[in-house]
């Protein structure tokens, strides 16, 4: 877990912690919490919380394990960083359908918290995408072919088209893959639970091949 390092420079704790974290000193994150100038250089010492990815998704287990032994139901839990730095958890349960809830929203909420409860933890904006079984992949799917289809229309009729309201990471599978198509542009709106996307004619929009 994270860890308060002591030492003369901030390169020095890092190096240090690599080493205890058996990790490259690019996979650490820090935090200066207490920094002595010292007398004509002497003395100097500077303390830092530091912690690594690996750190990250121990507190990601330990925080689900503790709430499904909580509810006394078994769990699989995997943990995976992708390029935009999101840990995606998928899990598979004794009972499913219960942990997704009706429309997504129980599956939803479970992700809303752990994502308040790690990045309260980390003192930082951590993104987090919980899925069950893979119930998430296939709804961006879903969610995918029919904003295709409405963008199509967008094209055709050059007028935007505005979909129903859903979750920041259904609006960014949307975003991600209609921004290869060319012609049209996405943009979100609203706030809170009510933001959504919009589908806008964008006839300038060229997509390279």
């Amino acid at each position: 877990m994270k860890q308060i390092f002591t030492g003369k420079t901030i390169e020095e704790l890092l190096e240090q912690a690599a080493k205890e974290k058996q990790c490259d000193v690019s996979s650490l994150y820090y935090e200066i919490k207490e920094e002595k100038a010292g007398f004509l250089g002497l003395g100097k010492e500077v303390s830092a919380e530091i912690y690594s990815d690996s750190d990250v998704e121990e507190f990601i287990q330990n925080y689900l394990k503790q709430y499904f032994d909580g509810i006394e139901m078994e769990s699989y839990i995997e943990i995976e960083k992708d390029k935009d730095n999101y840990y995606h958890i998928n899990l598979d349960t004794q009972n499913n359908a219960i942990l997704i809830g009706r429309n997504g929203q129980t599956l939803q909420a479970l992700n809303t918290i752990l994502k308040s409860a790690v990045s309260s933890e980390f003192k930082k904006k951590i993104g987090v995408l919980v899925d069950i079984n893979g119930y998430k992949e296939d709804k961006y799917r879903k969610l995918c072919s029919i904003a295709r289809r409405i963008a199509r229309s967008v094209q055709r009729d050059k007028v935007d088209a505005v979909l129903d309201p859903m979750p920041a990471d259904e609006r960014k599978a949307i975003h991600n893959y209609l921004s290869t198509m060319p012609g049209v542009s996405t943009v979100s709106e609203g706030e809170g639970n009510q933001r959504r996307l919009k589908i806008i004619y964008n006839p300038g929009k060229e997509v390279d091949e």
